[in-house]
């Protein structure tokens, strides 16, 4: 991840929310997560109520860390997408952009191959907004431009601490 100072704005969110809203339904999906490498959630669609969020986002990292080196022992940079089929549902699991998880969690009522075809459009939708973030985040600030210090002078200061 670009690192713990990544800083979302609520347009940039919302954007977000809605290419993982469109995706849950356009594969059918029941849960769709995106968490950083780090296994931070930064989003979640779908069924969520009865579910340990904050596991799942953790475990997914943690499931692509572990790819990443089972990849570099067998000449591999990565594994990119990582499946795992239960008895009812499944888990489609994709890296965004280096840098994010794509969780995708669906059962019957879908088909990996429609998970697949679904995911790879969102993940460059994300992968974009991802993008513009990541720009904003590296970019210099400009002396006190966007610091909430920024208006206050040393007369404020000294007013604030004057008796």
């Amino acid at each position: 991840m670009a690192g713990s100072d990544l800083v979302l704005h609520p347009e940039e969110y919302e954007k977000i929310r809605e290419v993982i809203s469109r995706l849950r339904c356009d594969c059918n999906a029941k849960i769709i997560f995106l968490v950083d490498k780090n296994g931070q959630q930064i989003a979640a669609q779908g069924e969520i109520d009865e579910l340990d969020t904050t596991a799942l986002a953790s475990l997914a990292a943690g499931n692509v860390a572990a790819t990443d080196s089972l990849a570099r022992l067998i000449g591999e940079k990565e594994f990119s997408i990582l499946f795992h089929e239960g008895e009812r549902d499944n888990l489609h699991i994709s890296v965004v952009g280096g840098k994010m998880i794509l969780v995708v969690i669906f059962d019957e009522r879908s088909s990996l191959g429609l998970v697949r075809l679904r995911v790879k459009r969102g993940a460059n939708d994300l992968k974009s907004i991802m993008e513009d973030v990541w720009k904003k985040a590296a970019a210099p600030m400009k002396a006190g431009a966007g610091s909430p210090f920024a208006e206050i002078t040393d007369e404020d200061i000294d007013r604030l601490f004057s008796d």
